[in-house]
């Protein structure tokens, strides 16, 4: 689920598209923090990387999102066959998923996992919550990287891909992501002057070859991450 783009929707254009790799099956972006992954209903939301690659790729099928204030990592089939591999991929979790963020405070513990189950706060979507009784079921597994004691890096491995969940598995053990607008106290929102969460790393199966593969897009709020590509 996106968020609904702010009226004054302005997504970055500097670079029009950052292209990590390509082939005749896959390309893969490193999206901005402030871009949809799909267009939005209205005509003034219709920029995003579904529709940047699109322009450059007439077959081309986004087969997974990010929110719009996260930034990093999108894969997106550039045939049918390769839509249809990618897709069953991450329906059945077969592909691994590496998320940095920075948060408010520093956790207790140092690594561990968060396995409480979501569910859309209907009154107030896009927002999500937890909910014992109808949630979905949600794992997180986290661990942290650094910590200045205000604020700390953590890598972040979604077992799920529910909604928001990063932001709220982070929420709900006491540390919010820095600049998130929906689920940070005002503290941690002035912390940073966006979402400080990146979607860094990815691992799955190439849809022609079946040969595993990973792909990382550089982070700028995390620049001694190693640099691994496909």
């Amino acid at each position: 689920m996106n968020p609904l783009p702010p009226l004054d929707y302005n997504p970055p254009t500097d670079p029009w598209l950052d292209v990590l790799y390509v082939d005749r099956d896959i390309i893969a972006v490193n999206k901005p923090s402030g871009l949809l992954s799909n267009p939005g209903r209205d005509p003034a939301h219709a920029d995003s990387v579904f529709n940047r690659v699109l322009a450059e790729h007439p077959k081309a099928q986004i087969v997974h999102r990010l929110d719009m204030a996260t930034s990093g990592l999108i894969i997106l089939s550039l045939n049918k066959d390769a839509e249809r591999h990618l897709k069953a991929q991450f329906r059945d979790r077969q592909t691994e998923k590496v998320y940095y963020a920075r948060v408010w405070g520093t956790p207790e513990q140092p690594s561990g996992t968060i396995d409480l189950p979501l569910i859309c706060d209907w009154p107030n979507r896009p927002i999500q919550k937890v909910c014992f009784n109808d949630g979905k079921p949600s794992v997180t597994h986290y661990e942290v990287i650094a910590s200045d004691g205000q604020s700390s890096l953590v890598r972040l491995r979604p077992v799920t891909g529910r909604s928001h969940q990063l932001r709220v598995h982070m929420l709900a053990l006491g540390h919010p992501i820095l600049g998130d607008g929906f689920y940070a106290h005002d503290q941690a929102k002035a912390l940073a002057p966006r979402l400080q969460l990146h979607a860094a790393e990815l691992s799955f199966f190439h849809p022609y070859s079946n040969e595993a593969r990973h792909v990382f897009a550089p982070c700028e709020f995390y620049s001694d991450a190693p640099e691994r590509t496909l």
